[in-house]
């Protein structure tokens, strides 16, 4: 496929996409001997600071990978509390997202997610949609390996009802069919609490993805631990299999 720009912003050494996988936030409540769900209310003051940071320094997309489908198999007292913190979120923050001029996004399976919360997602984005700043992609009850699955089955159907053939398929088309298709591939992951693996996240998304891969726990990741992980993308030479100058 072919590989979009490193930045659309003028900047070679600004991402244009920043993904996040947010981790930690059990672990920190731990540490504290606080129950798991101060620390997602801890974590939702870093996604704040991390939405202001990233729009100061140019970053036109963060992804924040915020339950994935996997995280339904949590106990559901942990879960429910999940999702009661995720209504909170979207009814409390749209208003100053979209004061910002942020473009608010979701990806991921959310007919899983209960009716309620749907709506809500929906007049976010539908309210959000006309903002030109940054655009923030929440990834919810979302699996990278069920996106893809997704996408060849949708593909395979129109090959079934003849409306395209299977030298069609190249990997413009596959891209063009995911539910990332209108949004660049991210130039940069971040991953907190020293964790080195990508979980599931962006799998297609994230071929030539610069990693960044932190110690610090997510409800302490802040500006200054932001603008670090893009220093350290600044020092990286990116060739995308090609040689180096």
């Amino acid at each position: 496929m072919p590989i979009k720009p490193q930045s659309q912003n003028g900047d070679i050494h600004v991402p244009t996409h920043v993904a996040i996988i947010m981790d930690g936030n059990g672990r920190w409540a731990s540490a504290r001997g606080l129950p798991r769900t101060e620390g997602h209310r801890q974590g939702a003051e870093s996604v704040r600071a991390v939405i202001k940071a990233a729009s100061r320094a140019g970053v036109e997309y963060l992804t924040l990978f915020g339950f994935s489908s996997e995280n339904w198999k949590r106990p559901s007292g942990e879960v429910m509390d999940l999702m009661g913190l995720l209504r909170l979120y979207l009814r409390k923050e749209l208003a100053e997202l979209h004061k910002q001029g942020v473009r608010f996004r979701v990806i991921g399976e959310r007919s899983r997610l209960a009716p309620d919360i749907q709506a809500l997602i929906e007049a976010a984005e539908n309210r959000t949609r006309d903002n030109v700043g940054l655009t923030l992609v929440l990834a919810l009850s979302y699996g990278g390996r069920a996106e893809i699955a997704n996408t060849a089955r949708a593909l395979a159907e129109k090959v079934q009802n003849g409306e395209l053939l299977p030298s069609d398929i190249d990997e413009n088309l596959f891209a063009s069919s995911l539910e990332t298709a209108d949004i660049p591939d991210p130039d940069l992951l971040i991953r907190t609490s020293g964790e080195q693996r990508i979980s599931n996240f962006l799998l297609w998304q994230t071929a030539y993805t610069e990693f960044v891969f932190t110690d610090t726990l997510w409800p302490d990741f802040r500006a200054d631990e932001f603008e670090a992980a893009l220093s350290a993308f600044r020092s990286r030479d990116r060739r995308y299999g090609a040689v180096g100058v």
